[in-house]
C-alpha cells in the first residue's frame, strides 16, 4: 500500500517547538504517510525547512537526524543565557520560568522599552544557527515537499506567504520576528514581524497549491482552556494565545461554510475541494506549561516536548490513519462552537 499524503500546518510556540519536532519524527518513522506540503510559522517555519532540507539530503532518516542535530544546536546556543531556571523549579521539576529573577526582569523590560533601544545591534543567535544548520538552496531544491512560511507585513497587516525561492533566513527570522524582542524584519523594502498575528499557521496555500485534501494541524496552543486566567502572567499568556489562534479560527470556519455547502449542493464540488481537517495535539501535557516556558531551551526538556509529540503522533495514527482520504478526524463546527462557549462564560 503506498504512503498516504498529508499536508502539515506547524503552529509555533518558542520551545514548545519541540513538541512538532517529535510529531514529525513520529510521522516519518512511521512511513505511512509522505508529506506533500508543510505551512509553518515561526517555530513551525523552522521545523518545515530544516525538514526541507534535511528530506532534500537524505529522505526521511536525514531530515530525522537533521532536526534532532537543529534543536540540539538550539539548546547549546541557549546553554549560557542568563535567562535559567531557579534551582527550586529544577528540584521540583518545575519547567516554567515565571520566577525566575532575570526572565522577570527581562519580561518587564521587553514591555515597557523598545528593542530598538535595548538592541541597537540587532542581535539574534537564532539568525546565526538557522543560517549555519540549513542550506537554502537545498531547501528551494527540495522536490519531495512545498514549503509555505508566513509572517505579517508591520505597514499592511496582512499576511506575507513565502514560497520555494523566497524561503530566505529572512523570511524564517521574519516570521519568528515578536515585535516586543526583536526588530522588524525588512524584506524588499517591507518591515515584517511573527506570522502568529495573521496565521498560525495559513491554511489557504496547503488547500490551493497543493494536491492532498487531508490538513493535518499540529497545535501547540490550545484553541480551549477551562477557568478564567487570574494573575497578570496568566492573563498575558491567554491573550497571546487567543490573539495567535485568531486567524487559525477564521480560516476553520471558512472551511466549515464551504463543507456545509458542498454538503448541501449549494457548491458545484467539481470547482470546490473539500477538505478534511485533523489536528495531533498534546493537550493534556501542554496546557499545564505556561508561556514563560517556551524559552525554556533545557535539552531535557526539549527532549520531554519531542517525546510528548511522537506519543501524540502514534496515538493519532493508531486512531486516525485510516482516516486519511476519508474523513475529518476533528469537528471543525464543534471545535468552533466550544471556543463559542468559552468565550461567552468568559465575557459573563
Amino acid at each position: 500500500m503506498p504512503p498516504k499524503p498529508i499536508n502539515l500546518a506547524l503552529q509555533g510556540g518558542g520551545a514548545h517547538g519541540a513538541f512538532t519536532w517529535g510529531v514529525i519524527d513520529a510521522l516519518l518513522e512511521d512511513g505511512r504517510v509522505v508529506i506533500e506540503g508543510v505551512s509553518g510559522t515561526s517555530a513551525g517555519a523552522m521545523n518545515a525547512v530544516v525538514l526541507a532540507d534535511g528530506m532534500e539530503v537524505g529522505g526521511p532518516e536525514q531530515a530525522r537526524r537533521s532536526l534532532h542535530d537543529f534543536w540540539l544546536a538550539v539548546s547549546e546556543a541557549a546553554r549560557f543565557s542568563p535567562i535559567q531556571r531557579t534551582p527550586f523549579d529544577v528540584l521540583t521539576g518545575n519547567w516554567s520560568l515565571d520566577h525566575s529573577p532575570s526572565y522577570l526582569f527581562f519580561d518587564l523590560v521587553s514591555r515597557v522599552v523598545s528593542p530598538y533601544a535595548t538592541n541597537p545591534l540587532d542581535i539574534n543567535p537564532l539568525r546565526d544557527l538557522l543560517a549555519t544548520r540549513v542550506d537554502f538552496n537545498r531547501v528551494h531544491r527540495c522536490a519531495s515537499m512545498k514549503v509555505f512560511v508566513s509572517a505579517t507585513n508591520v505597514r499592511t497587516g496582512r499576511a506575507r506567504v513565502f514560497r520555494e525561492t523566497e524561503v530566505t533566513p529572512e523570511a524564517v527570522m521574519a516570521s519568528a520576528c515578536l515585535p516586543s524582542l526583536f526588530r522588524a524584519v525588512e524584506i524588499d523594502g517591507e518591515a515584517y514581524w511573527d506570522g502568529g498575528y495573521m496565521g498560525n499557521p495559513v491554511l489557504y496555500p496547503l488547500i490551493y497549491e497543493c494536491g492532498s485534501r487531508d490538513i493535518v494541524i499540529v497545535q501547540i496552543n490550545p484553541l480551549v482552556r477551562d477557568g478564567v486566567p487570574i494573575t497578570a502572567q496568566e492573563i498575558n499568556n491567554r491573550m497571546n494565545e487567543i490573539t495567535f489562534n485568531a486567524s487559525l479560527i477564521a480560516e476553520l470556519r471558512a472551511i466549515d461554510f464551504v463543507t456545509r455547502l458542498l454538503d448541501e449542493g449549494s457548491l458545484d464540488g467539481t470547482r470546490y475541494k473539500r477538505m478534511l481537517i485533523h489536528a495531533i495535539r498534546g493537550d493534556e501535557e501542554m496546557t499545564t506549561l505556561t508561556a514563560s516556558s517556551k524559552l525554556n531551551a533545557e535539552w531535557s526538556f526539549l527532549c520531554l516536548l519531542r517525546d510528548i509529540g511522537r506519543r501524540a503522533a502514534q496515538t493519532w495514527l493508531t486512531h486516525h490513519f485510516d482516516d486519511l482520504g476519508r474523513m475529518s478526524t476533528i469537528d471543525v463546527k464543534r471545535t468552533l462552537a466550544q471556543k463559542a462557549e468559552m468565550e461567552e462564560v468568559e465575557e459573563s
